[in-house]
This record gives structure tokens, C-alpha cells and sequence, in this order.
């Protein structure tokens, strides 16, 4: 089998100013395989979605599954779910529970991803679903969160609706890969949702995400189909037009004759 090289932690810190790295979250292996063959860099996965078969199909992007907030409680919680996804072929884990769940898992050799900025598990701290960091004093805020994640050991973080140039400043003084949602390209990484990227969304779609395809109107158009095709069935089966004689399996003259003999025998008909 063909031998694939994928990113280490090392190799994307070695990146840190250097380029913009790419990523997207993906909740399917159509997607995953799409950003495999897109060249994609990092993919924000669903633990559920790791697997030998994932790893067939997108073995080249640096994955990081999401140890979801509130999913998982105590320290030893999210060390068995983030060992288990290591295990299952991620790469690091996403984790915004507290630095002292990120020092245990970093203690244990995990790479952790955490969360600044917009953290949806968190935004009634901040106001609720709004940018944060557009005052000196909020900006000084997220600074501070930034070098206590870093302190616990993370080696990178999502930094999601900060103004641009407090991003890029923040970026450029800390030793992490800062990824971008809708925080500019001073930032390491740009980090967007595929369904965002591949119109799929039917909801809001957020300021910072930028739509390529219109997968909601083609969704439309394959479910009229969908609704079309399995009505013309129904009509088929109740006037008779389905089954037809090229459906079905023949059996020779023969074969019948003696296994309707047979059967006439044994049912006294």
C-alpha cells in the first residue's frame, strides 16, 4: 500500500509565518475525501467520523476531532475520549475545557487545540454570539487567555471573530498556530465550516463565511426528484406497470412443470 506523508505538530508550527494553512470542517467522508483531494491542510472532524476508513480515503490531512464541551466532564473523561481518537487516526484534539484539562492532556503527550475569542460553548460570558475583542480591554482579555492556553500547553487555538489586526497581533506574539475563524489573515490558519463553504447551510450564514457552491438548492432539486421517482413506483406497483417479466428471474419450462407437479402432490391439489 501506497505510504502517505501527513503533518505533524511540529511540521505545522514550522509553518507559523510562513503561510496561510487551510482548513475545514467536515462532517462526512464525501467531505473528508473532497478535502483530501483539495489539498486541504487541516480538517475539523466529528470523532465518530475517524476510522481505518476515513484514514483510506484522507490520509494526507492533519485531523484534529473535537472533544466537545459538556460532552465530557472530569480530566479522565477527556483523557479516554481524546486517547481514543488519537487512536482512531486523529492527530490532536480540540478541547475548550479548562486549562487544567488542557495541562492533563498536554502532560499526557496529547497535542490540544483550544478555543479564543467567540467560544459558542461559552458566549453568555462574552454577550452572547458576537465578536469579542473590540475593546482594548476585551482585546487584553483574549491576550491574557491566550498565554494561559499556551502556559497549559496547547500548541495551537481557534481564534474565532477578533478583529483583525488584534488577531495578527496576538498571533505574532505567541508560539501557537492560531487559526482563523473570521479573524483575518494575520492568523496562521483560515478555518471555515464546509457546509458554510459548500452553501449547504440553511440557517444564518456568519460574516466571515465566504460561500462557493448553492448545495441547498441542488439538495432541493434531488429531493423533487427523490418525491417524483418514488411516486411514478407507486403508481407503477398499483396499476401493474412494475413488476415486467424483465424483473424477474425465469426458470426453465422443465423446472416448473416438475416443481409444480411436486408441489400439486403435496398440497392434495
Amino acid at each position: 500500500m501506497k505510504k502517505h506523508k501527513r503533518a505533524t505538530v511540529a511540521d505545522l508550527l514550522s509553518e507559523k509565518g510562513k503561510r496561510q494553512l487551510t482548513m475545514l470542517r467536515v462532517t462526512s467522508l464525501e467531505e473528508a475525501e473532497a478535502a483530501e483531494k483539495a489539498g486541504i491542510d487541516i480538517v475539523s472532524v466529528p470523532p465518530s467520523l475517524l476510522g481505518p476508513v476515513f484514514r483510506e480515503i484522507a490520509p494526507t490531512p492533519f485531523a484534529i476531532p473535537g472533544l466537545e464541551y459538556g460532552d465530557h466532564v472530569s480530566a479522565e473523561d477527556y483523557l479516554r475520549a481524546a486517547f481514543a481518537a488519537l487512536k482512531a487516526g486523529g492527530d490532536a484534539v480540540y478541547c475548550a475545557a479548562s486549562l487544567q484539562i488542557v495541562r492533563r492532556l498536554r502532560d499526557e503527550g496529547i497535542p490540544v487545540c483550544g478555543h479564543l475569542g467567540l467560544i459558542p460553548s461559552k458566549a453568555t460570558w462574552t454577550g452572547g454570539f458576537r465578536a469579542v475583542g473590540k475593546t482594548a480591554a476585551s482585546a487584553a482579555e483574549i491576550w491574557r487567555q491566550t498565554k494561559a492556553l499556551e502556559e497549559a500547553g496547547a500548541f495551537a487555538a481557534e481564534i474565532e471573530v477578533v478583529p483583525g489586526d488584534v488577531a495578527a497581533a496576538i498571533s505574532s506574539n505567541t508560539s501557537m498556530l492560531m487559526i482563523s475563524m473570521g479573524a483575518g489573515s494575520g492568523c496562521d490558519a483560515q478555518y471555515l465550516f464546509a457546509d458554510d463553504v459548500l452553501g449547504a447551510n440553511r440557517d444564518h450564514y456568519p460574516r466571515h463565511a465566504k460561500v462557493y457552491r448553492n448545495f441547498a438548492a441542488e439538495h432541493d432539486r434531488l429531493q423533487r426528484e427523490r418525491i417524483a421517482a418514488f411516486t411514478e413506483f407507486a403508481d407503477d406497483v398499483r396499476s401493474g406497470a412494475y413488476p415486467e417479466k424483465r424483473h424477474l428471474v425465469g426458470i426453465d419450462e422443465s423446472e416448473l412443470k416438475a416443481f409444480l407437479d411436486r408441489l400439486a402432490v403435496e398440497t392434495g391439489e
